[in-house]
């Protein structure tokens, strides 16, 4: 054991969700009264930050009423079809099995209800990497990801020196500085290098295949595969 834990992102980090996600969005805003929603490709951008942030600027709106009816509509057909419209990246499995034999302490740490990311994990049959899988609760505690990785580092005594993050989206890099973890920022996912360096992103990986030697690099341990 190299006394390391290692937080990863689930959407846009370890499985690319964009099929569910997107589906689920539109049918969300046609059930919100807009009769021609963004097309898919348009709503990638709201593929990682909380529901609610995403809602309140398709709809333009502050009330959260209508913000919470959105975010149901979302999650009835997310809980039947969306999370299952998914795939694991390509080269993701091996780079976690390498790390798990590492001895790293792996963990997720998701925006998403910790329900469907439990789900998720388990059909994807990542789970017996994992320590624990952890996410906000559908109402909407711990959604904000500072908040979350606060609270997993606390239940599992983790020291921030002892940790990494990795995720793809500046939500993951600023809950990340603000708990004085360091950021692995991916770039197989939906935020850009300008997102993620302009963050604070404390090192950048290109591909799953990196990502062992880059989480070696950055704990300090130099060991490949």
């Amino acid at each position: 054991m190299n006394g390391k834990a290692v937080l990863f992102d689930l959407d846009g980090t370890l499985t690319d969700p964009f099929e569910g996600i997107t589906k689920c969005l539109q049918h969300a805003l046609r059930s919100s009264g807009l009769s021609s929603p963004p097309p898919q490709a348009e709503l990638a951008q709201y593929i990682g930050p909380p529901l609610t942030e995403a809602f309140r600027e398709l709809l333009s709106t502050d009330d959260t009423d209508a913000i919470d009816r959105a975010v149901r509509s979302y999650r009835e057909r997310f809980a039947e079809l969306g999370m299952y419209e998914n795939a694991v990246y390509a080269g993701v499995p091996e780079a976690l099995a390498d790390l798990f034999v590492e001895g790293y302490a792996l963990y997720v740490a998701t925006s998403k209800p910790v329900e469907f990311a439990r789900r998720i994990v388990d059909h994807f049959q990542l789970h017996t990497l994992f320590r624990a899988v952890h996410g906000s609760e559908l109402d909407g505690t711990l959604s904000d990801k500072a908040e979350l990785i606060a609270s997993i580092m606390q239940e599992h005594a983790l020291n921030p020196q002892e940790c990494i993050m990795v995720g793809d989206r500046r939500h993951d890099v600023v809950g990340a500085i603000a708990c004085g973890v360091p950021v692995v920022g991916v770039l197989w996912g939906y935020g850009s290098q300008e997102e993620l360096v302009g963050a604070g992103a404390t090192v950048l990986c290109e591909h799953p295949e990196h990502l062992f030697g880059t989480i070696n690099s950055l704990a300090g341990t130099g060991n490949t595969p």
